[in-house]
C-alpha cells in the first residue's frame, strides 16, 4: 500500500502545522487536490531557503495532485513584512525582470505534461486593473483589523521603534486575494508555505471562507534550522543562493558537503528524493563511520544534481578531487575554475610570474621567506606538481583551461592564480 503523502512528509519533517489534519488527510484522499505555493521577487534569486518549498510542491504533485506554482508580481512590488524594518521598495521595471528569473529557476523543478501538470502563475495578471475602492469593497471588508494586527511579524513591528508601513501592514490583504482568485480560477484548496509565513496563509483560509462560503486548507513546512544554533542557509560570503551566478556550483556543493552529521539527515529528507531506505541507511553509517562522510558526500551531489544538473555536480566533484591531488586538473573547465576562484585563496598575476610571488599574492602563505621553506621542505605545489626550485615561474602555456593556476601548500591549504589580461 502507497504511503499517503501526508505521512511522507511529517517523516520527511516537513509538516509544522496545518489548519487541520484530519481534514488535510481527508481531502488529499479523496482525489487530485490542486495547491499552491508563492514567491515573492524580492530578489533576483530564489535561495535554498525557497527550495524546501519547490520541493515539498513536487513531491505533492508525485503523489497525483495538482500543483500551481505563483511568482508575485503583484505582491513582490510591496513585499512581506521583515522583522525590523521597511522593506525597499523595488522598481517596477526590475521586479518584473526578476519575476522571469524566478520563474526560470522553478519550472525545472515541475512536471509540465501528464495527468497532472504544473501551472506557472503571477498575481500581477489580477491586481493591476484592480482599483483601491474595488479592493476596499470587494476584499478588505472581509479582514478584521484585530486579526490583523494580531500577525505574529505585525505585532513586533507595532511594538517597535520604527513601527510598520501601511503598505507592508496590507501584505496579507493582497496574498489572502491571491487564494480567493486562485480558488475561483482553479478550485484551489491548499496552499503551502514556510511556518513564518502562517498568519499569511490563513489570512487566505479565512477569505476563502469569508467570501465563498468554502473551508480551504493550509500546511506550513518548518523552518530548518542548524543543529548548532547558526542560521542555516548563510555562509561567510551571505546567503546560498540557486543562482549560479551568484552562488557558484562549487560554493553550492561544498555547502552540503560541509554539513555537520547532527545536521545532514534532516537535510536528506528535506532536500532530496532518496527513499526512506536510502536515507536510513546513510543514518546508519554516520553513526557507525562517520569519518566516511558519506552521507554528506551523497547529500552534496543530489541537491547539486537537483539544482544545477548532474553535469555541473561531476564539475564540482572532479574539480574538488584535482584541488587536493587527486584528479587530473587539466580536466578542469573555465566556468567551474571560475567559480572556485570566488571562493578560495585568489590572486591575479602577471604571466611569468613567479610561484613563490603567487603564493604570497594569493595568501596561501604570508611571506617569501615562508613560501621558500615550503619548496624546500617538498610541501609546495602547482598544478598538482611538487616544486622542486624557488625559481619556478608560472608559464601561461602551462594554465589550466588556458587561464588559472593550482597552487598548494601541503594536503590542504590550496588557492588559484590567473595570468592578468593585457
Amino acid at each position: 500500500m502507497t504511503e499517503h503523502i501526508l505521512d511522507e512528509l511529517t517523516w520527511r519533517g516537513l509538516v509544522s502545522q496545518t489548519t487541520g489534519d484530519d481534514a488535510l488527510r481527508d481531502a488529499l484522499s479523496a482525489g487530485p487536490v490542486t495547491l499552491y505555493c508563492g514567491f515573492d521577487p524580492t530578489a533576483p534569486s530564489l535561495h535554498i531557503g525557497n527550495l524546501v518549498q519547490i520541493l515539498t510542491v513536487r513531491r505533492l504533485q508525485d503523489a497525483g495532485h495538482h500543483p500551481l506554482l505563483l511568482v508575485g508580481g503583484a505582491t513582490g512590488l510591496i513585499g512581506d513584512p521583515k522583522e525590523a524594518g521597511d522593506r525597499v521598495l523595488n522598481p517596477v521595471d526590475l521586479v518584473h525582470q526578476w519575476v522571469e528569473r524566478i520563474r526560470a529557476q522553478i519550472e525545472p523543478f515541475m512536471r509540465f505534461d501528464g495527468d497532472n501538470p504544473a501551472r506557472m502563475v503571477n498575481n500581477f495578471d489580477w491586481t493591476k486593473d484592480m482599483s483601491a475602492i474595488q479592493l476596499l469593497r470587494d476584499v478588505g471588508k472581509h479582514f478584521r483589523l484585530g486579526t490583523m494586527i494580531a500577525k505574529d511579524t505585525v505585532a513586533r513591528r507595532l511594538n517597535s521603534d520604527e513601527g510598520i508601513s501601511y503598505t507592508e501592514f496590507s501584505y496579507q490583504v493582497l496574498q489572502g486575494m491571491d487564494y480567493l482568485e486562485l480558488f475561483r480560477r482553479y478550485g484551489c484548496t491548499l496552499q503551502t508555505g514556510g511556518s513564518d509565513q502562517w498568519g499569511n496563509l490563513t489570512a487566505g483560509t479565512e477569505l476563502v471562507r469569508k467570501a465563498e462560503g468554502t473551508s480551504v486548507h493550509a500546511l506550513a513546512t518548518p523552518l530548518i534550522t542548524k543543529a548548532d544554533g547558526t542560521k542555516f542557509g548563510k555562509t561567510e560570503t551571505g546567503t546560498v543562493w540557486l543562482d549560479s551566478e551568484l552562488t557558484s556550483p562549487y560554493a553550492f556543493y561544498q555547502f552540503w558537503l560541509n554539513s555537520a552529521d547532527a545536521d545532514v539527515i534532516g537535510y536528506l529528507k528535506v532536500f532530496t528524493f532518496l527513499t526512506r531506505e536510502e536515507i536510513e541507511r546513510l543514518e546508519r553509517l554516520v553513526a557507525e563511520e562517520p569519518f566516511k562522510r558519506e552521507a554528506q558526500r551523497t547529500l552534496a551531489w543530489e541537491v547539486t544534481s537537483l539544482v544545477h544538473g548532474p553535469d555541473a555536480a561531476a564539475n564540482v566533484v572532479a574539480a574538488s578531487q584535482a584541488i587536493f591531488g587527486g584528479g587530473d586538473v587539466g580536466n578542469l573547465d573555465l566556468a567551474t575554475l571560475t567559480g572556485i576562484a570566488k571562493e578560495v585563496p585568489f590572486a591575479s598575476v602577471a604571466a611569468g610570474s613567479s610561484y613563490v610571488d603567487a603564493l604570497v599574492a594569493a595568501g596561501i602563505v604570508g611571506s617569501r621567506g615562508e613560501a621558500r621553506r615550503a619548496i624546500a621542505e617538498g610541501g609546495a605545489y602547482l598544478n598538482n606538481e611538487r616544486v622542486n626550485s624557488d625559481e619556478q615561474l608560472l608559464d601561461s602555456s602551462d594554465a589550466v583551461a588556458g587561464q588559472y593556476f593550482l597552487l598548494r601548500r601541503g594536503k590542504k591549504s590550496f588557492g588559484l592564480a590567473r595570468i592578468e589580461s593585457n
